[in-house]
């Protein structure tokens, strides 16, 4: 059959819902072109660019329908861009607005992208946003990895207050990384990348009560002897409550692979799976679990590279009966948009996962049956130069950022050259795990909800 002129394997049938197999496409065979740029079940709402090509960095949306805001690190690439973060309001999906910006001081004198990831927060009915920040040695702030703003009064912009400026003098470079999580404890944790073998942990209540000397409470290594020669140890990391057993797992990728910890107790964090000696995989990047557990998406950082999906029940049966961490190196599946291209970023929300896609935009895929990955929406949200080598590294560009509303469904992407875009996909509504059988755990946090003490076999 023909697409626009492209041809197609017998096996594909389009338009309402297209299900791809794995390693079908090629380039100019990718349904997503510039005639028809996203699967019939993918309504954009809304779009705006946010100013020159490759300014635009990860983003973060809140869950809670009554603070309709996103936020957009802004990076510099060359000579173009801002160094900061953006607040977008989505009150109207459709219309999207930038309502504040903040901007690091000496803007020229600073070196390095500047904002990278972002996450929000909520702390005694306060809210929060920390924007990750990178600045190059021979600048000021090279020590500086995040600052901390005070957003509780929005849409107001006039009351968004810088409350700290997070560093780390010992590791310059700043954070490429974040992951904000409620632990068990109930205290509000910063995940954050340093250069350094392992991930730091910070004590957010510390961190806006001013006690930055102190908030620096705990760190998560890379097992020793893991291999690549980075001297940033873990790349991207996700940390999320495990019902079934009373626990907070902490799931990072980095040098040599992957790593799944228990860090209920942060002072002593224990390894219960490694992910190394994969075959095509020398670090590892966004690492992200199923709600349960079970299943891992994980991802690696170069052209040709799939989503691998890892199931690690057996190893983590394992060492819950004999104490010792298990190395799991097989996936049982993959999926890619496009193998001449590259996926980055994802969320879970099972049994979706979200990914932004670079060149491939945003891209939907269904691990109902982990095994056999089927791509079930998309949308290209990159418009710009394709394949130009003297235009960036070819493939990195486009969708690097995607979050979704678990609320009522709302999919948002950051693209690094065309800015913000909304979007809802046909016949998902919002997301609740208990509704698919499954714990209700992802990315998003329940600030005001207390989180299990106990495994749920001894309530």
């Amino acid at each position: 059959m023909k697409w626009f002129g492209a041809s197609f394997r017998a096996v594909v049938v389009v338009p309402a819902l297209v299900a791809i197999p794995v390693g079908l496409l090629a380039q100019d065979r990718v349904p997503w072109n510039a005639m028809k740029r996203g699967s019939d079940n993918i309504e954009v709402l809304g779009h705006i660019p946010l100013g020159a090509p490759l300014s635009v960095s990860d983003m973060d949306v809140e869950q809670e329908l009554h603070r309709p805001y996103a936020y957009v690190g802004r990076m510099v690439y060359g000579d173009a861009g801002p160094m900061g973060l953006d607040i977008v309001s989505i009150e109207n999906p459709e219309r999207p607005e930038v309502i504040y910006e903040w901007r690091i001081e000496d803007q020229d004198l600073h070196l390095g992208r500047g904002g990278m990831d972002v996450k929000h927060f909520k702390l005694n009915d306060r809210y929060y946003v920390v924007q990750s920040l990178q600045f190059g040695q021979g600048g000021p702030d090279s020590d500086m990895g995040a600052v901390v703003l005070d957003v509780t009064g929005l849409p107001d912009p006039n009351t968004v207050r810088e409350v700290a400026r997070i560093r780390a003098a010992d590791h310059p470079g700043g954070f490429h990384n974040i992951f904000i999580y409620k632990h068990s404890s109930d205290r509000i944790l910063l995940l954050a990348t340093v250069s350094g073998p392992y991930a730091h942990v910070y004590d957010l209540g510390r961190v806006v009560g001013g006690d930055l000397d102190n908030a620096l409470i705990g760190t998560v290594p890379v097992p020793e002897g893991a291999g690549g020669n980075s001297r940033r140890g873990y790349h991207d990391f996700y940390a999320g409550y495990h019902p079934e057993t009373g626990t907070d797992r902490f799931y990072g990728g980095g040098t040599g692979g992957y790593y799944v910890y228990d860090f209920t107790d942060i002072d002593n964090p224990t390894l219960l799976v490694s992910l190394a000696g994969i075959r095509g995989v020398s670090g590892g990047h966004t690492f992200t679990p199923s709600p349960d557990g079970r299943y891992v998406i994980a991802e690696t950082e170069y052209q040709f590279a799939p989503l691998r999906i890892f199931d690690l029940q057996e190893a983590l049966d394992q060492q819950a009966m004999d104490g010792q961490a298990r190395n799991v190196r097989s996936p049982i599946a993959g999926w890619t948009a496009d193998w001449n291209n590259l996926t980055h970023n994802h969320e879970v929300r099972w049994p979706f996962v979200f990914v932004s896609g670079y060149l491939d935009g945003l891209q939907i895929f269904n691990v109902m049956d982990p095994k056999n990955p089927r791509t079930v929406g998309y949308y290209d949200t990159y418009i710009g130069v394709r394949n130009d080598p003297d235009y960036r590294t070819p493939v990195f560009n486009g969708a690097f950022g995607v979050d979704v509303r678990n609320a009522d469904g709302l999919i948002l992407v950051s693209d690094m050259s065309t800015g913000i875009w909304t979007f809802k996909m046909d016949g998902f509504g919002g997301w609740n795990g208990e509704q698919w059988g499954l714990p209700d755990v992802s990315s998003a946090q329940k600030w005001d909800v207390p989180l299990r003490r106990k495994p749920i076999s001894d309530q």
